[in-house]
């Protein structure tokens, strides 16, 4: 009589299992079929701890995977009535693929998952770039930082262990620089310019970074550190110097001045720039010389010399009235 009971409860018990696991695979039919409405309705009610069935089917890392696989059709759904499913589909694909592969101990769901997430990190970055151009950069931020984030995940970082995706990151950094999100973007343009992505441009728009969030110290180190790699880089000359104008370090101006001169001596705007830091430190005769070599170099800036005195007359006069 024991033995009876002990094994009606056994069949009972794993009907039960089996019942929950057909929920699954009626949501995944569903989700086939394009049933989007039902698929969600019925993966949800396999996830919900309140309900008492699905006990069985919480744990079992398929229920995940198809849930997954369910919010990413709404994502790629053009149907208007299944968009409205879900605010943000694709984050949810990857919180149910990661929680898939958390509960695959015995390593079954991984190849599955791992094509999944390949196609997953397609749909991401069409994401990004479409929330930039419509200047929705948090909404894009979050999405390149969640195609990282897969390319972290250890079945996917195994087949190309050591690669990093320099663009993905860089794209980090233009979304978070744009976002405001200053702290995000040098630490982005950052990891960039480790990897030698984009040379100078990305050191300069790290110091940029620097200078929206009134760091000037920190992007002069910035530009200091890209010196040492770029020497031969104007815009990166051109930009301490500017700076050390700005904290009057006229010294340390000057200093940088003359090597960009010495790289580019045909820039006739460093000898303009030279010219005015001889006349704030009272080098009159120094700064003649410097706008005569300006002229001798281009030989229609005399009238930009003009139009400056002019500009600045007038600023004078009309302080003092």
């Amino acid at each position: 009589m024991k033995r009876t009971i002990f094994l009606l409860a056994f069949i009972f018990t794993i009907s039960g299992a089996f019942a929950q696991k057909g929920k699954v695979t009626s949501a995944q039919n569903l989700n086939d079929t394009g049933k989007l409405d039902k698929a969600l309705e019925t993966i949800e009610l396999a996830i919900d701890p309140s309900n008492s069935k699905a006990a069985k089917s919480i744990p079992w890392p398929k229920t995940w995977e198809v849930r997954g696989d369910i919010y990413q059709s709404i994502y790629q759904s053009k149907d208007e009535k299944f968009k409205k499913l879900s605010d943000d589909p694709l984050t949810v694909t990857l919180e149910s693929y990661k929680k898939a592969l958390e509960l695959d101990v015995k390593k079954k769901f991984g190849n599955s998952i791992k094509i999944k997430l390949t196609l997953l990190t397609n749909d991401l970055t069409n994401q990004a770039v479409e929330a930039y151009q419509a200047e929705d950069y948090n909404k894009a931020l979050k999405s390149f930082e969640q195609i990282l984030e897969i390319q972290d995940i250890d079945i996917v970082k195994s087949d190309n262990p050591g690669a990093v995706d320099t663009v993905i990151i860089f794209n980090a950094g233009l979304a978070a620089n744009s976002a405001e999100n200053y702290d995000k973007a040098i630490k982005y343009y950052g990891e960039a310019a480790k990897h030698g992505y984009n040379g100078a441009r990305t050191y300069s728009l790290i110091a940029n970074a620097y200078q929206l969030k009134g760091d000037t110290l920190g992007s002069l180190e910035v530009l200091k550190e890209a010196f040492q790699k770029y020497p031969e880089d104007n815009g990166i000359v051109t930009s301490m110097v500017s700076i050390y104008m700005e904290l009057k370090k006229t010294d340390e101006a000057m200093k940088y001045l003359d090597l960009a001169i010495e790289q580019d001596p045909n820039n006739v705007t460093y000898y303009f720039a030279q010219g005015s830091l001889h006349e704030q430190l009272g080098e009159e005769q120094e700064a003649i010389k410097s706008y005569e070599q300006a002229i001798e170099v281009d030989s229609e800036f005399l009238t930009l010399i003009i139009i400056w005195e002019l500009y600045t007359i007038i600023k004078v006069f009309s302080n003092q009235t």
